[in-house]
């Protein structure tokens, strides 16, 4: 089993990293070979509309274009599992995720008739993070998140989409004007929630990469 990870968030180290790095932990109890990737550590652009995937003689669900992501997406199409997180900015993903997924996508896509053209199985595990409550959550963006997680029901997989809420954005709001959010409320939720949402991130990697 192959399991790659990708971490959409500028943030290395913070909430989303650390629910994508206990899915590895996950995933790897389950004996799969894990592969964890910083998306913002790489080169690359979204799709450029090259056309080069659409060609009568090319080779289907592959990215022709030439940069840092073209072996990633690869390797995305040849794996058993793959687990994204994005923190949701401005109420969407990250600028990198839309990259992501526009070059992941496109060259699944028949120009012919709209079909698919990959034919394998990879489970999809989702994780998206945020500074606000489940309540704005479902009222605001819940719809949309689902769609995007209904994109990756191209892969022919599981597809498993985790928000998780009001989580902490520093370790020291005092330094900052940040005045909007409840510092106790925040510390509090991350004591108490967030290590629970790293336990469903490390039983979902075991279970998707099974």
């Amino acid at each position: 089993m192959k399991t790659i990870i990708l971490n959409a968030s500028p943030r290395k180290n913070w909430n989303t990293a650390q629910l994508l790095k206990s899915a590895a932990k996950g995933a790897e109890s389950a004996g799969a070979e894990v592969e964890y990737i910083d998306l913002y550590d790489l080169n690359f652009t979204g799709c450029r509309s090259c056309m080069l995937c659409k060609r009568k003689d090319a080779e289907r669900c592959h990215c022709y274009w030439k940069d840092e992501l073209s072996p990633i997406i690869d390797k995305v199409f040849s794996a058993d599992a793959l687990f994204i997180g994005t923190p949701i900015y401005f109420g969407r993903p990250t600028s990198r995720y839309f990259a992501f997924t526009e070059r992941l996508l496109f060259p699944m896509l028949s120009y012919d008739d709209y079909s698919n053209y990959f034919k394998g199985k990879v489970n999809v595990g989702m994780f998206v993070t945020m500074n606000t409550t489940q309540e704005v959550y479902d009222k605001m963006y819940k719809k949309e998140f689902v769609h995007y997680m209904d994109e990756f029901r191209r892969l022919n997989g599981d597809v498993v989409l985790y928000p998780c809420y009001n989580t902490l954005q520093v370790s020291d709001y005092s330094k900052f004007n940040m005045s909007s959010f409840d510092e106790e409320v925040k510390k509090k939720t991350h004591d108490e929630v967030f290590p629970m949402d790293l336990q469903t991130a490390y039983n979902l990697g075991f279970q998707l990469s099974r």
